[in-house]
């Protein structure tokens, strides 16, 4: 069972640190085999990733056959149901058009002082995404990085996505299709994360890596961060309800049970202002963990790290929100709004009961690519900014290096470095010549 924790027990605040605190992820210690394979591929290149390929995915290729031909990438497309691709269809013109909204805006204006300034944004070159294999993999991932990475600009885009056992998924290439990627990689791993960083005989080197993936991807994008950017270590999927008593019980159980389907590791928390509400729901997932298809999984993740929580008001609902800080939150009360409001840390917020977080992974528009683990108190879901860079543009005239140029100079000399100060000093001097 859950836990049920209210916010009336004298114990809560204990009870709700040791919630928050749960060690969720498994972690295995993979790093030291991550550091031997990503050398291993930075030495021998297309070699090591074959090898690694038929050892790691039962799949033996050659450099001819690391990348999908187009011939296949139309063969399996045309295995598509017209209905899959139509939906498919949809949610990637949604999220491309969300995500157009979100390209900033270059600037540049004049001071008073008559110094030219601003900025202007540019894409990464080559961007590389990894998405896991097999019939489990998950077309919409594929939409949800490829489309921002597109929308901003970016020139190359690769995926790597593993096939065990050359099992592929069609809708994988299908979404690949729609979004613009330029080369499918069929290997995966921690020797496709190398790959991409470092490039090899046949995979082009690319500058940010984004996607999730499993201990060993994971590894291997923190150990290449630095030689690439990434876009966030992925944790274990998770959701926050908030709810009150003028809901369907089953809406919000099956609202709960969307994430912990996903994950053993995945967690699912309701907080409600009514506990018979509460028991209501919990009754609701046990009702329908008899019939779930992946009852199992949703099982152990809604007894191991599941929660009900009653409190005493919606104030006080989202105060509890913000220290979870989850990755996903659905505000289902009569005025969501007003709630949002309050909410200052979450990945995502979904409004209102006609809103369930289902639609945010497919065909909402906003991108699903969320902060895990509590890190939606510092950091952003995917957008097109995680594809962009921002450089700074400065001119100086003349006058403006003089109204501003010694107060540059005074703070190098402070600074005990003369060259910077003697670069603006040798400008000043020619200036006051050319005046005298």
């Amino acid at each position: 069972m859950p836990q049920f924790l209210s916010t009336r027990d004298a114990d809560f605040d204990r009870a709700f640190t040791a919630l928050l605190g749960m060690k969720r992820e498994d972690s295995p210690d993979v790093d030291a085999a991550v550091a031997a394979i990503i050398a291993d591929v930075r030495d021998r290149g297309d070699a090591a990733v074959i090898e690694l390929t038929s050892r790691f995915d039962r799949l033996d290729l050659t450099p001819e056959t690391m990348a999908f031909s187009a011939e296949e990438i139309a063969a399996e497309i045309a295995k598509v149901p017209a209905e899959d691709r139509a939906a498919l269809e949809l949610a990637a013109e949604r999220i491309r058009a969300y995500h157009a909204r979100q390209m900033p805006e270059d600037a540049s204006w004049t001071d008073a002082a008559g110094a030219t300034l601003g900025w202007r944004w540019t894409p990464v070159s080559a961007a590389g995404l990894y998405v896991p294999g097999g019939l489990a993999s998950y077309p919409s991932s594929v939409l949800m990085n490829a489309i921002p990475a597109k929308v901003a600009g970016v020139e190359r885009l690769a995926i790597a996505c593993p096939t065990p056992g050359g099992t592929v998924n069609p809708l994988v290439l299908l979404a690949a299709s729609l979004s613009g990627v330029d080369v499918v990689y069929r290997i995966g791993g921690a020797q496709a994360i190398a790959a991409l960083a470092y490039g090899t005989q046949t995979v082009a080197p690319v500058d940010k890596i984004t996607g999730p993936g499993n201990a060993f991807v994971a590894a291997a994008k923190r150990r290449v961060f630095g030689k690439v950017g990434i876009d966030m270590i992925a944790g274990p999927s998770e959701i926050l309800v908030i709810a009150d008593a003028d809901n369907d019980p089953d809406w919000i159980a099956l609202d709960l049970l969307s994430q912990a389907e996903h994950d053993e590791s995945a967690q699912s928390i309701l907080i409600t202002t009514d506990a018979a509400f509460g028991q209501a729901v919990a009754e609701a997932v046990t009702a329908r963990l008899r019939t779930l298809e992946r009852r199992a999984i949703a099982a152990r993740s809604w007894e191991d790290f599941g929660a009900i929580i009653v409190a005493r008001d919606l104030s006080e609902a989202a105060a509890l929100s913000n220290r979870v800080a989850p990755e996903h939150l659905e505000l289902c009360v009569a005025d969501p709004d007003a709630l949002a409001a309050r909410i200052t840390h979450a990945g995502a917020i979904f409004l209102g009961a006609w809103t369930p977080e289902a639609i945010g992974d497919y065909v909402g528009g906003p991108n699903h690519v969320l902060p895990t683990a509590r890190s939606a108190r510092f950091s952003s879901g995917l957008s097109v900014m995680d594809f962009l860079k921002r450089t700074t543009l400065a001119r100086m005239t003349p006058e403006a290096l003089a109204a501003i140029g010694p107060a540059a100079e005074r703070l190098a000399i402070s600074e005990s470095l003369e060259a910077h100060g003697l670069s603006v000093r040798a400008r000043l001097d020619r200036l006051n010549r050319s005046a005298g």
